[in-house]
């Protein structure tokens, strides 16, 4: 397995500095944001798609770094009920997967979206329960009118250009756990997998390690970035949390750099899990610590998780 980062964080700079950084940091992969939500203000499809010459500089920029790129993300909403919001959605994830092609890279990342509660909804509705009935009937008229056939199409379209599709499991979509996730690619096509980000499953009450032993291949492209549970707050009113993340004091959990939330075993095991189960591709950092500035949670993040691959690789090494 390789090291790497969500260059999103660096926004801020221009991208041969946040490759600098990245190299210096010992890692040896990028994550480009391409639209969505986290923009695409390192990469963006519509230039980079117009201009083969912008291509290759961004190309010769990475590799001449002695890195690679793991994936490009575009974490939308394509589902959206405001139909403007859906479209951009769309057609950022359209020029995506061409622009991976183009790269000749292998994994789109994004989210699976989630509709409204049906054709005359102005915004997403996410069903947490089975009572009163009413959810069970959104729930299953989202899925058969617009989840499935929406992805049954993009799976379609994401073959022909030799792309796969890495969905990442957030609450507030229609793929937020284990068992959506598999449904989507059962229903859909076996190119759409799974981006593994254990940050999300920690809130809910999941255990990464027995997820990962789930999902098995699917798992596509795997995110670094942890959890905090704060006890007091969880006893008190749950992990459903509707608090804005600026208020970290009151939350139930906040994201933090990876070790903050969980020491070096609990992602040691997690390294293991994904070992066993086939994974060696990259896991990329993802930085949305709220209690640190970017460079601090970056080079924190970094060191964490390059000692955590460096003992996984001896572990190896010892057993053979």
């Amino acid at each position: 397995m390789k090291s790497g980062v969500f260059t999103v964080l660096f926004g801020q700079s221009p991208l041969e500095q946040a490759l600098d950084k990245i190299q210096e940091a010992g890692l040896q992969a990028v994550e480009l944001g391409t639209g969505g939500y986290p923009g695409n203000t390192h990469c963006n499809p519509g230039v980079l798609l117009d201009n083969q010459q912008e291509l290759v500089r961004l190309k010769e920029s990475i590799e001449q770094r002695g890195l690679e790129i793991s994936a490009l993300s575009c974490h939308g909403n394509p589902l959206h009920p405001n139909k403007e919001v859906a479209q951009q959605h769309h057609n950022d994830f359209v020029q995506t997967v061409r622009l991976a092609e183009a790269l000749g890279v292998e994994t789109v990342v994004t989210f699976s979206g989630c509709p409204g509660d049906s054709e005359h909804a102005k915004y997403p509705s996410w069903s947490t329960c089975a009572w009163p009935p009413d959810f069970l009937e959104v729930s299953a008229w989202q899925w058969s009118e617009k989840v499935l056939p929406y992805w049954r199409e993009q799976s379609d379209f994401c073959r022909q250009h030799g792309v796969r599709v890495a969905i990442e499991a957030h609450p507030g979509f229609v793929v937020y756990n284990t068992e959506t996730a598999l449904r989507l690619r059962a229903e859909t096509g076996s190119n759409i997998g799974v981006n593994f980000d254990p940050s999300h499953l920690y809130w809910q009450g999941m255990d990464p390690v027995e997820c990962i032993k789930q999902l098995g291949s699917t798992i596509y492209h795997v995110h670094a970035k942890d959890t905090s549970i704060d006890k007091r707050n969880t006893a008190l009113n749950g992990v459903l949390d509707l608090k804005p993340y600026d208020q970290e004091l009151d939350r139930s959990w906040i994201f933090r750099t990876i070790g903050y939330g969980h020491g070096l075993q609990e992602w040691q095991d997690i390294i293991s899990a994904l070992t066993k189960v086939g994974y060696d591709g990259v896991i990329s950092i993802e930085h949305e610590d709220g209690l640190m500035s970017v460079d601090e949670g970056f080079q924190k993040a970094a060191r964490f998780l390059n000692q955590a691959l460096i003992r996984e690789k001896a572990g190896e090494m010892w057993w053979a």
